[in-house]
Parts: structure tokens; sequence; C-alpha cells
């Protein structure tokens, strides 16, 4: 027997599943809590979860992660420097270092000025010691990287730190998110690698002898080597991965998948087999990449969203830890649930509130305590932020015990609390979706009874009994999955406009016309609430709190390629050949044509051989568009290639 192992690391669990790659069946599947101080320990949780007689048999081990996309938006990554070639950029770029130096091409490809490589090496000399990485953006790489080449190899001779080159990355224009891009995929090297490590690590320890390959954000999936040279690529792989996997465990080609995890709902659409790609670049965050990935409605509520009240009822935006998993750790929360003081309304916001506790962050019988220690000195904290940060322990306290602790009204320090959770210094303890679905006795994993207590003591302010709260907040959470599907399908039309109609449709309902495949640990609760507001057909498929796991797996190898066929320029009859490996100059338009679609192939199916496909394995398919620019302007043709080759195929 044949077998894939497919792990998903998330921000609340990692997910591992056993797949039989002759038949594309799951065998076995397993959950564990993602350890986010040593990632090891989380995955080799999942894995020794898994029927181990299986183990032997392990021929493809793929994974996913939403590693890339935290880090990126917590403005995580290691320090990296940028060598802009030929210009300037005026947006903010996520660089420690930057310089801009004499070079470049025009958009025929020809230099417009010598390469600066004197600057080059003086700038690399001054900041190797504070940098962990270089990216380099040259004007007009897509039409000639010769500059980037020149520049990388220069550095290569003086470091051996990690060099991205524009070029590598896309072949798109537009140079400030070509250099935006290559920065993040310097800065996220490291995290990536971190993560590939742990999964080989583990992959060792249980002797699993097998390739391993990497989900990227456009589904499709890369070798090790690949995504470790491209992190950037695999920002939205989670999300991706769920997609992949919603469609293998439903058996369907089209369909839109709703991806419920503990930081965010994701929704995107698979169509014959193939996701749907976003016009644009991933944005992650506030920065804009030129990285093909897949088009995403991501809302910033999940099982772990903070649920909180000031005279009304709020979800989110922040995420927390649910009281039933953190009672199921410290015992003795319940206690302080039942003794918790009122706060008035007045004074209450998202930090202040009755439910909410606070802990350091690491492990205190472990070496993070000693991590968690070090917080002070990393971060630098001021005074005030010090004595609030000596107020708690490794045991939850309230609110109330810190104030009774420094002696000090909660309103001095609410907003030093705050600080101190962004800084990942402490723990926040709240109550959540999560814990609603426990005190209705729809999602049973942990401590009910916390999730009741803290209920009863949120649902007072409000007048509504435990059970009553808790289904409200279930009610508002299957709303947004309502809206964030309508708003995914209906892209030009304003959410708060879609949520009057949705309000307003007594005797309407909208209808959504493909298969909506829900994925995650408790989508089932949200169902019958999710039909009150929408007309679909809604599967939970077997498997579907894995789907990402299955995804890793299941997911194609996939090539794109971009070929631009252009005139050299007037009173010529030659023509430029634009790809990402060359520019070629050929004596005349058909000449160029009959190039551009060898070339295309070629590109192609090396990719695909280097995966071990054969040719008949693989789907090609190749788009041509010529047009003519103006009167009078010769033809130009673009090549569209796209190659699909599935590692379910390859030859064991």
């Amino acid at each position: 027997m044949k077998l894939g192992l497919g792990i998903d690391t998330g921000g609340t669990y990692t997910d591992a599943v056993l797949m039989d790659l002759s038949e594309g069946r799951i065998l076995d599947s397993n959950k564990a809590l993602t350890t986010h101080s040593n990632l090891v320990e989380g995955i080799e949780n999942v894995v020794a979860g898994l029927k181990q007689e299986y183990l032997k048999d392990i021929r493809l081990v793929s994974v996913s992660t939403t590693l890339s996309t935290n880090s990126t938006l917590e403005g995580k990554g290691h320090p990296a420097g940028l060598i802009l070639a030929g210009y300037t950029v005026n947006g903010t770029i996520p660089a420690r270092e930057t310089i801009s130096i004499d070079g470049g091409h025009d958009s025929k490809g020809n230099e417009v000025s010598c390469l600066d490589l004197k600057s080059v090496e003086q700038f690399v000399n001054d900041t190797r010691g504070r940098l962990f990485s270089y990216a380099i953006s040259s004007y007009f790489s897509v039409r000639n990287p010769e500059h980037e080449l020149s520049i990388k190899k220069i550095i290569e001779r003086l470091t051996d730190k990690p060099v991205v080159c524009g070029h590598e990355l896309s072949l798109s224009l537009g140079a400030y998110e070509r250099a935006v891009t290559a920065v993040l995929n310097a800065r996220l090297i490291p995290i990536t690698s971190q993560f590939i490590r742990a999964v080989l690590s583990v992959m060792e320890a249980r002797n699993i002898k097998a390739p391993m390959m990497v989900m990227k954000c456009d589904g499709s999936l890369a070798r090790i080597e690949e995504a470790l040279e491209k992190p950037v690529e695999s920002i939205f792989s989670g999300p991706a991965a769920s997609l992949v996997g919603a469609a293998h465990i439903s058996g369907l080609k089209t369909c839109v998948a709703v991806d419920v995890g503990g930081t965010s709902t994701d929704i995107a659409l698979i169509e014959d087999g193939v996701p749907e790609i976003s016009e644009n670049g991933a944005v992650v965050g506030d920065w804009k990449t030129m990285v093909k990935a897949v088009r995403i409605r991501t809302s910033a509520m999940g099982g772990d969203s903070h649920v909180w009240v000031q005279r009304k009822l709020y979800i989110g935006p922040n995420r927390v830890i649910p009281i039933c998993l953190a009672a199921s750790d410290y015992p003795l929360l319940e206690d302080k649930l039942r003794n918790a003081e009122k706060i008035s309304d007045r004074i209450m916001d998202d930090i202040f509130q009755p439910a909410s506790f606070f802990v350091r962050s690491g492990n205190p019988r472990s070496d993070d305590d000693i991590q968690a220690l070090n917080y002070s000195i990393e971060f630098e904290l001021e005074n005030h932020e010090r004595q609030i940060f000596d107020a708690i322990g490794y045991e939850p306290v309230s609110i109330s015990d810190i104030a009774e602790a420094i002696g000090k009204h909660p309103l001095q320090f609410v907003k030093v609390l705050r600080s101190l959770v962004q800084k990942r210094c402490i723990c926040h303890i709240g109550f959540t979706p999560t814990d609603a679905l426990h005190v209705l006795g729809e999602y049973e994993m942990w401590n009910s009874t916390a999730s009741w207590l803290g209920a009863k003591l949120l649902g007072s302010y409000l007048g509504l009994d435990p059970e009553s709260f808790s289904r409200e907040i279930k009610r508002s959470f299957a709303k947004n999955i309502a809206l964030d599907l309508l708003a995914f399908f209906a892209k030009d039309l304003k959410r708060e406009d879609l949520e009057k109609l949705l309000a307003s449709s007594r005797f309407t309902k909208f209808k959504i016309n493909i298969p909506v495949i829900m994925i995650g640990a408790p989508v089932k609760a949200y169902v019958p609430e999710l039909r009150e507001f929408i007309d679909a057909d809604i599967r939970i498929p077997e498997f579907h709190e894995v789907g990402n796991a299955v995804g890793a797996l299941a997911g194609n190898i996939v090539k794109r390629s971009e070929i631009l066929i252009r005139p050299a320029g007037s009173g010529t009859e030659q023509y430029h050949v634009f790809s990402e490996v060359e520019r070629k100059v050929a004596d005349n338009y058909l000449e160029a044509v009959d190039y551009g679609l060898e070339l295309m192939e070629k590109l192609i199916f090396d990719h695909m051989d280097g995966y071990g496909l054969q040719k008949e394995q693989v789907r090609f398919d190749l788009e041509r568009k010529d047009f003519t620019p103006g009167f009078g302007a010769q033809k130009e043709t673009r090549l569209m290639g796209l190659g699909i080759g599935n590692p379910l195929k390859l030859e064991q």
C-alpha cells in the first residue's frame, strides 16, 4: 500500500491525515493543538495520534500552514535589506535597510544606465552584520533580469545569506509591488525553514522516508526546495488547502468552500477542479504582493474570536484563548468565574470584561518560561508596563486581581494590558463562539461548566440566560458566514448594503447555485442557522474537521507561464520574446511565435518532469491572444500556458 501523509499547521490546531494514494481515500486522521513556541511538539503529537502501523507505507508527505500569513500580518520576519536598481519607491517598504543605485532597463529590455556594483559591495559590507537576507529589484527586470542576477552574484560572493530577485517571483509589471514581494519573501525564508525543519524532524524520528511537498497559495504544490526559495508563495497556503480539501472530500470539481477556523472564516471557489485565482496579487495586511493566489474572502471571525458586551453583543475582531480550553489547563478558573465581580457597562470595553483573564505567555514547566521572562527586555517595557507584567503570573488573573495587586483602578492600566497582549507578553482568556457551542452542547472538547459560567456572567448584562446568550452568538456567527458568502459572489456590492438586504428579506432568500462545502471542526452546529439566511446545497463531508490537511495532500502540481512577443522597434522586422528565463531576439514575427510556442511547452513539461510526471500525466492548456496596439502598429502576441499534474499519479 502506498500512503500519503498530509499535515496542516494552523493558528489553533495542527491536523494530519493518512491517504491511500492509489484511491485518494482517507484512512485515518487526527487533530492536536498547535504549539507555537515549539512546532515540533504539536506536529509530533498529531502524528503520534495516527495509526502507527501505516507509517511504514508513507510515500509522500505534503504540508500547508498559516504561519507565513500570521507572521506577515503581525509584522514579524527576519530583517532584510533591499537593493533597487534604476529607480526609487515612494511607498513604504518592509525592509530594514534600502539603497537605490544606478542601473535598470527599459520596456524593451535595453540597459538604461550602467550598473553601480561598487555601491552594492559597500551596502552589503555595511549591513551584513544586522541583516538576515537581501532582496533585489531592478527596473524592468521582467524584460531583462541581467542586473538583478549581477547584483545577486556580488552578494553571494560577499556573504552566505539568502538573496531574492524580484524577477524570480513575478513577471508582472509593477516595480513597487515586485519590490514588496521580494522583501517579504526574504523576510519569510527563516519562518518557512523553521516549519519545514520541524516536519522533517518528526519524519526522521518516525522513520518516515518520503519526499515532501508544500501547498502554495494558488492551490498548487511545490517541492520543499522551491518552497524554501519562495516562501512568499505559501502565504495563503492554509486557505488554499481548505479549498482543495473541500473539493476532494466532497468529490466535487466545482464548489464554494467555507473554512471556519480559530482566527478567521475563509471562503474560496474551485471550478472544474481548478481554484479561482485572484485577478490581482495576494494582499496580506497592508502589503499588496504579486503572488498568484486563490481568490479568498476572509472574515476576522473564528471559533476563538473574543465575545464581549457593552450594552450589546460584539464578536471579535481580536482572538483570545477560549474559557473552556483555559479552564481545562487551569481548574481554578471555574472558581474565579463564580466569584467574578460585576463591572459597570459604562466603562467596559473589549479588554475590560468580567469574563476576561490574563496569564503569562509560555509554560512554567518548560524552557518557555525563560522566553516569557525575557519579553520585558525584548520589548523594552516601560516601568508602568513592567509593573502590570510583574502582577501577572502563570495562573490566570482577572482585572480585579491585578487592580488589587498594584493598588490602581482598572481604567489606569487597561491600555497597558492591551499593549502587553499585542506584544505577546501575556495571553488574553475570554468567552468565544467555541464556548457558546459548549454551553449549547453542540461541541464538547473541553470544560463546558466554565463556558456556562462565562455565558451566565456576560448574558446577565443583556438580560439573557446562558443558553439564550449562546444561541444569539451562534446566530450572529452564522449570519456573518452568510454575509461573507454573499459578498464573495457579489464582489461589486458593499457589505453594509448586503446586510440591509439580508435584514429586510422577510419574504425572500438568497440562492447559491453551487454546493457550499463546510470545513472545520464545529461547522455542523452552524448549518441550521445558515439555512435561515441563504438557500444553498450545504454539505458537511466526512473528514471536514481535517479538510486543510486533506487539501495539503490532494493538491495539484501547477505551472503557469507567460510569454510576451513584441516588436523590437520601428524600422526593423525583429521581435523580442520575453519569458521567465530570457529575452530572445527573433528575426521576424513568425519565428518569434514559433519559438515562443516551443519554449512554452518546454517550460511547462520541464517543470513537471522535475516532479516525476510524464507528459501523458499532465494537462496542458495554452491560451494565445493576438492584438494590434494601434493603427499601423505591428502585431503583438501573449502566450499563457497552464500545466496541471497530480502527485497521486506519480509512480511511487
